[in-house]
């Protein structure tokens, strides 16, 4: 059945970026606060003309903690098929769905983003439409210990279409909040800056623009700046006297 025919609605498209935004209209038609993150979202706010576009593999959602049972009904709903034992020890905060017919996984993450650090997302949700804010989004890849490929192409592709700004001014990444929550904690601002310091000094590897660079890097030395200016708290200058003699991240779990 191809998407125009009838009752193509209920079934996931061939497109993962058309499906993501079928899957959020849905969402909105019912009231149910979800939001996209992940590479999808970065290539949702980016635009048709990405920096460094790549292929998707899978849909990563957030939503509000508390809201498992309106999500369930909805990708019940959408033709996706539930991962019965998982959702049925974890549907507190998180549930894994599949598209079969396309060999997609579908995530998502209630009330809180747990991989190597834990972001608090739930008062966060309804800032923006659609995705999570913009900010949140860029610390949904920062704080991987493990930056891989992918990810570093997703944090370039934002920081060259977005702004820096003090707030979450429509189209502009938070640095305020970004630095606010890396001051508090030693582990996710170790992580983070690691990752601005790789892909630093990963941008020449890419075949851009003097001008694309520029831009670029300015953005990192900025957000950096505003990172390490930021006061830290008690709780971040005791952490920080261990240092990395103790890890500082977690592993995040793998599920299929």
């Amino acid at each position: 059945m191809s998407d125009d025919a009838p009752g193509a609605e209920l079934a996931p498209r061939a497109d993962i970026v058309a499906e993501a935004r079928r899957v959020l209209d849905a969402a909105n038609a019912r009231d149910v606060p979800l939001r996209l993150i992940g590479g999808l979202a970065i290539a949702l706010v980016a635009g048709d003309n990405r920096l460094l576009p790549r292929d998707y593999k899978d849909i990563d959602f957030v939503a509000r903690r508390g809201m498992g049972p309106e999500v369930v009904a909805l990708l019940d709903s959408l033709g996706y098929e539930g991962n019965q034992q998982f959702n049925a020890l974890n549907g507190h905060r998180r549930l894994l769905y599949y598209d079969n017919a396309h060999g997609r996984q579908l995530d998502v993450f209630l009330g809180s983003f747990q991989m190597s650090h834990q972001l608090p997302i739930q008062e966060r949700l309804l800032v923006a439409r659609d995705t999570l804010p913009l900010a949140d989004l860029l610390l949904t890849k920062l704080q991987v210990f493990a930056l891989n490929e992918k990810d570093q192409r997703d944090v370039l592709t934002l920081l060259f279409h977005r702004p820096l700004s003090d707030d979450d001014a429509d189209g502009a990444i938070n640095c305020d909040y970004v630095a606010s929550l890396c001051s508090r904690d030693w582990g996710l601002w170790r992580t983070c800056t690691l990752n601005l310091e790789r892909i630093r000094s990963a941008v020449a590897r890419y075949d851009l623009a003097p001008e694309q660079q520029d831009v670029i890097v300015s953005r990192i030395d900025e957000l950096r700046r505003r990172i390490d200016d930021a006061p830290k708290s008690t709780r971040w200058k005791l952490r920080a006297r261990v240092g990395e003699r103790v890890r500082w991240y977690d592993e995040p779990e793998e599920v299929t």
